[in-house]
């Protein structure tokens, strides 16, 4: 079946039904670029919750037992699926997220390749065999699948981060109940119908839409058939609900804010610093934990770097992200758009040049346009929050332990970029950053083949990667005589 906006489930999907809230409560999905109703789907309660986790805990015993490569090759179904409704997924995420068609498309693919690396992971679940020290007994270790994962995902790629927590989970041999962003739930109802053509069992994922978030996670937290949690988005959320999985001591993986430096020494290829610039602070039009936050360009450089930094910028081109034509489409609500606003009229009035953008649009929309601001102090007020949205704050360093100081002068750490040409260099500053990930010379860095997270308080465990799967499997050790 070829997926449209027509044929898509509007109900929850528990244990392979679709069907409508307990207490038929549904709400709207809107179209950020237009301001129309896309869709009334249903807003899922507690109770809805609770029988999504019943039915995965349900499911679970069986799909442990599932063999390894019978799960590989549902996952490798799932995936080509994927790339078959390519097309159609794309124009989905970008009707409910607003982010223009190109950057959709390049979303399904990136998504699509969770599910076809976990397919190749299942049957990679290795165990160990040692003789103890003492020589008394044998030490076997097996790892076994964690049980029931519930998983909140945020609205900016409500396609990957779907199947960047799926893939491991369903490769490890667990079962799973998604919540998707409120904004975005379309884009999950839609991997609902894939998973199900893809021969994923009943009751193996389950997806929970709801406005209800708070109360909803709360009550499945507090569930003790619940034993894996992972949640992507702000880091105030996050530690609210690491307190809550604590109370049950839920294993949890977090993968939070971000607050990107992107540093460009005096010795970086200005052309290739300006192209990796565009794309570590424009890919989802800014709407990215791993965009590039904060700009620190090296002195005698600077001019140069921004020149040409903002000529790219100004050329970009805004509109309906189904627009062939656009390369930024809106962003995905109206307070989203007005706090970028705010933050870039604040950092005016304290000093910074607007060099383009900066201006809120007329007519329907959550547009802002690509905006790039100079001579931005070192100690402003944009610098230190997550932007997230198309605005390039530039501020100058005069030395190596200058800009790692105030690269490091954060509580996020998820990503980092540096641009010289200076190959010591860059691996020596990429060392002294604080930060789970680096880009060198290029503006992005996510792979599903690499693991993905954060130090301090960007996050708590890793995505991707065989890493990526070990969040899924505990280890047991077996004493073994014979």
């Amino acid at each position: 079946m070829e997926l449209s906006l027509n044929n898509l489930g509007k109900g929850l999907y528990i244990n392979g039904i679709w069907r409508a809230a307990s207490d038929g409560k549904a709400f709207d999905v809107i179209n950020p670029a237009t301001e129309e109703v896309l869709a009334t789907i249903a807003d899922g309660s507690v109770e809805d919750g609770l029988d999504a986790v019943a039915a995965a805990h349900a499911a679970g015993p069986a799909w442990a037992a599932t063999p390894p490569r019978q799960r590989s090759e549902i996952l490798r179904r799932a995936f080509e699926l994927m790339i078959a409704n390519k097309e159609a997924l794309a124009r989905l995420i970008t009707q409910e997220s607003g982010k223009a068609l190109s950057e959709a498309r390049g979303e399904v693919v990136y998504a699509a390749e969770f599910l076809r690396w976990f397919s190749e992971e299942a049957v990679r679940i290795l165990g160990d065999m040692s003789t103890s020290p003492s020589g008394d007994k044998h030490i076997m270790v097996i790892r076994q699948p964690i049980g029931v994962a519930v998983f909140v995902t945020p609205w900016n790629f409500p396609a990957a981060m779907a199947t960047r927590k799926i893939g491991p989970a369903l490769a490890a041999g667990c079962t799973v109940v998604l919540k998707p962003a409120k904004e975005t739930p379309l884009t999950a109802l839609a991997m609902a119908s894939i998973f199900e053509q893809a021969g994923v069992p009943p009751g193996v994922v389950n997806i929970l839409t709801t406005r209800r978030t708070a109360k909803a996670i709360e009550a499945m937290l507090n569930d003790l058939r619940v034993r894996k949690f992972s949640f992507t988005g702000s880091t105030e959320i996050g530690r609210v609900l690491l307190a809550q999985a604590a109370q049950t001591v839920v294993k949890c993986s977090m993968e939070l804010g971000g607050n990107a430096p992107f540093i460009v020494f005096a010795d970086a290829d200005i052309e290739v610093a300006v192209a990796a610039a565009m794309v570590a602070k424009m890919r989802n039009g800014g709407e990215s934990c791993t965009a590039a936050n904060r700009f620190y360009v090296e002195k005698p450089v600077a001019e140069e770097f921004t020149r040409r930094f903002v000529d790219a910028m100004a050329k970009t081109r805004m509109g309906n992200g189904l627009d062939e034509n656009m390369q930024l489409g809106s962003m995905v609500n109206a307070s989203t758009r007005n706090k970028i606003a705010e933050l870039v009229d604040d950092a005016v009035a304290h000093g910074a040049r607007l060099c383009t953008g900066g201006k809120i649009p007329a007519g329907k929309g959550y547009f802002y346009p690509a905006t790039v601001l100079a001579d931005v102090a070192n100690d402003a007020g944009i610098l230190k929050e997550e932007v997230f949205g198309p605005v390039a704050p530039i501020a100058t360093f005069e030395s190596e332990a200058e800009v790692i100081a105030l690269a490091n002068d954060t509580e996020m750490g998820l990503v980092s970029f540096v641009c010289t040409r200076d190959l010591a260099k860059a691996l020596r500053v990429a060392e002294k950053l604080d930060s789970g990930m680096v880009g060198i010379n290029r503006g992005i860095v996510a792979d599903p083949a690499a693991p993905f997270g954060g130090w301090k308080q960007s996050g708590v465990g890793r995505e991707g990667a065989h890493d990526g799967l070990l969040e899924y499997l505990e280890s047991k050790y077996i004493a073994v005589t014979w």
